[in-house]
């Protein structure tokens, strides 16, 4: 590939202040109508309410916890930050992808310490 190619490859469009508070903003609307709290705050009913997961994502989830040693309540963690991560990407749905990203954030949380 030529140069200016490989320049328009690396460049990415970098949100805006303006767009990130937009995404928060909603994503915090959508929370709250749903069920009338923070993803923070969810109960354990509504997590398995709202935080459903497919067989496969499931499976992923329960291996990150028992390769990383992590709890049940890591566990209950884990899945209020995929609920938020769909929420900001206005996902109905928790999909690899973000059962993924809210893994990779435990263990980063867990490394620091």
């Amino acid at each position: 590939l030529p140069i200016k190619d490989l320049n328009k490859i690396n460049q990415t469009q970098e949100e805006s202040s303006e767009q990130v508070q937009q995404r928060v903003s909603k994503a915090r609307q959508i929370q709250i109508e749903r069920s009338e709290c923070a993803n923070s705050q969810l109960s354990n009913t509504h997590i398995k309410e709202h935080c459903r997961l497919d067989k496969k994502d499931a499976a992923l989830l329960e291996s990150a916890i028992e390769k990383l040693g992590l709890s049940a309540r890591a566990y209950q963690r884990i899945l209020k930050v995929a609920r938020t991560i769909a929420d900001l990407e206005n996902q109905t749905q928790i999909n690899t992808k973000i059962i993924s990203e809210a893994i990779s954030y435990r263990r980063l949380d867990r490394a620091a310490v």
